[in-house]
């Protein structure tokens, strides 16, 4: 059996759509195992750019099975929009399949979301205001709507009477006016003439798929720095996008799980508020993020630029247990004569080699050590022998860094910008 998870190993935005992509022509099944709308992958293939934020970048391999798993959150106008765009596009999506026990991001929580991240003023955490924090708050509190609540109205209708009281209270709170259960229902029964027939039991299918062996993909959202536990707390999202995640959220056994690979920006960037330490707000990070294009695809939000964390990445290895690594968007530094990689912080004068709690995380200081850059495009590069020897000595102290092999560097958006070792 092959079972294969895609994680960030960063901030999130390292390109893990466009790795899921290519690994998804070869693969029978591909799984998002958690997060929303809150954050997207690009991808870019024959049929165009997709900035996808539900469905499963496997999406455009006709014979691909695409589950939207149990661990994810779905806000299904989000969700209806993209389904429309690859429609549009001459993308199949018999093959897309929601799990019923996956969350349902609700209008109030949207409305929740944005009032409350208005209200920390000056500590704000960043978030997009997509109502995932309330859904995932709601899930925890066991009184969330469930997509395959969706397909059971009279048991949908009381559910939404319980939980809409005490929403209307808090949006009374805010000076808002209050949500009517009829609209609210009505909203959710529209929702189920249209995905209905889509939303199902998930576990069988992905049971029988690890079982006859098929190659299956689990794509996660975000990465190692904004997952719940071990990221930048409070400066994270609401769900947990290590591998540790990716069994629940898909519905398979940890151990069934052969290959983690952890996909990593040649350089470094960030979306949101919270410690940062390698930030570039000088030229250079100017220079990254003009050059990568570095804008959110969801929010369209400018990046945080910086050099690579060599610090963050064991950390990232440690908790998922990569056994490889893709690297994304090497020529974003092909024009750069110098290249830095953070090897260390410096916290109240002593160095240190691990990433603390946030409290210190925040008074951390970066220690680099200097490479040099290649200034030549890495974009025709198809092996590593076509790659500069500038290039290829930087890729191996990221290696030893890890203490993981590298298996993919991409060079380019276009599916076939890839370097396979």
């Amino acid at each position: 059996m092959t079972v294969t998870a895609i994680v960030g190993a960063q901030w999130g935005d390292e390109g893990k759509g466009r790795i899921v992509d290519y690994l998804a022509q070869r693969a029978e099944m591909v799984i998002r195992f958690q997060g929303g709308d809150n954050a997207g992958h690009t991808v870019v293939n024959e049929h165009g750019t997709f900035r996808l934020h539900l469905v499963p970048s496997g999406i455009f391999n006709p014979t691909t099975r695409c589950i939207i798993g149990a661990g994810a959150v779905v806000n299904p106008d989000t969700l209806l929009e993209e389904m429309a765009e690859l429609a549009r596009a001459g993308i199949s999506l018999d093959n897309l399949w929601l799990s019923e026990r996956a969350q349902v991001v609700m209008p109030y929580h949207r409305l929740l979301d944005g009032l409350e991240e208005s209200a920390r003023g000056g500590q704000q955490i960043g978030t997009t205001k997509r109502g995932i924090g309330p859904a995932y708050a709601d899930k925890a509190a066991r009184t969330g709507i469930r997509l395959g609540d969706l397909t059971r109205p009279y048991y949908l209708a009381g559910r939404l009477a319980q939980a809409l009281p005490q929403k209307n209270l808090t949006l009374q709170h805010f000076g808002q006016p209050p949500l009517v259960l009829d609209d609210i229902v009505a909203q959710a029964t529209a929702w189920s003439e249209t995905l209905g027939p889509r939303i199902v039991d998930t576990l069988p299918m992905v049971r029988d798929a690890v079982r006859s062996g098929q190659k299956v993909l689990l794509e996660g959202q975000l990465g190692v720095m904004r997952d719940l536990d071990w990221g930048t707390y409070p400066y994270v999202t609401s769900s947990n996008p290590i591998a540790g995640g990716a069994g629940a959220g898909a519905g398979l056994p940890p151990s069934v799980i052969s290959d983690v690979v952890g996909v990593v920006k040649a350089d470094c960037t960030a979306v949101g508020a919270g410690p940062f330490p390698t930030e570039l707000t000088d030229e250079v990070g100017a220079q990254l993020r003009q050059v990568g294009q570095e804008y959110g695809a969801t929010t369209g939000r400018p990046r945080r630029c910086g050099w690579l964390d060599g610090v963050a990445l064991p950390y990232a290895t440690w908790l998922n247990g990569f056994t490889a690594l893709a690297i994304t968007k090497l020529d974003v530094l092909d024009e750069l004569a110098e290249l830095k990689i953070c090897t260390g912080y410096r916290l109240d004068g002593q160095v240190v080699q691990r990433v603390p709690d946030t409290p210190d995380y925040e008074r951390c200081e970066p220690i680099y050590e200097t490479w040099a850059g290649w200034q030549t495009s890495t974009r025709a590069a198809r092996s590593w022998r076509d790659l500069p020897w500038q290039a290829q000595a930087y890729l191996r102290r990221i290696e030893a860094l890890a203490g993981v092999p590298i298996r993919y560097i991409s060079v380019g958006p276009e599916r076939e910008q890839l370097v396979v070792i």
